[in-house]
């Protein structure tokens, strides 16, 4: 059996990272990390499925004892994905992805050379500005922040792989998919 690709999803806040992995979710070739967080779960949000949430003790505790393939501190909270699951499921000939952001690909870089990091991009930036407003779960000034970091975010892109511009999800899915797909 053949080992399975490790590929890193990322991109500015909004791109709709997680609207592709829903959509990838429909492919039994792939297997998707949960993250653990210390954020607060927004609205429908279940523990386990979108993430692990986690206080910031037990948060600690993992970064401690070495259980995180990569984690950041990003928008106020932090993110981590567990080396555990990964491992498990590469070595089952699985593609696994994993929908992080910007440190946390530097970190899976890092360790991981095999990685394949590619950087979702939106259509424009206003398009981005529109979809983040779009959400209504932020204030103004943390949709100002966001869109600042977003900014920060895009300058980033030439360090992935691969550049897949988000016009129709349909598009970013076959994408992925074929890339997976390659030797």
């Amino acid at each position: 059996m053949s080992i399975g690709k490790l590929i890193v999803l990322s991109g500015p806040g909004g791109v709709g990272k997680s609207t592709i992995v829903k959509v990838l979710k429909t492919h039994p070739e792939f297997f998707f990390s949960v993250s653990a967080t210390t954020r607060l779960p927004r609205p429908g949000e279940v523990d386990g499925e979108a993430y692990h949430f986690v206080s910031d003790q037990e948060f600690d505790s993992m970064i401690q004892s070495g259980e995180f393939l990569e984690w950041a501190e990003f928008a106020g909270a932090r993110y981590g994905t567990p080396n555990a699951p990964v491992d498990a499921a590469l070595a089952l000939g699985k593609n696994v992805l994993l929908e992080i952001e910007i440190a946390g690909a530097r970190q899976v870089r890092s360790k991981r050379r095999d990685a394949l990091l590619v950087f979702l991009e939106p259509p424009s930036f206003n398009e981005l500005e529109e979809r983040i407003r779009g959400r209504a779960t932020d204030s103004e000034e943390r949709v100002k922040a966001r869109l600042a970091l977003a900014r920060e975010e895009m300058a980033a892109a030439n360090e992935f792989d691969h550049r897949v511009v988000n016009h129709r999800v349909e598009e970013v899915v076959e994408a992925l998919v074929s890339l997976a797909a390659r030797q």
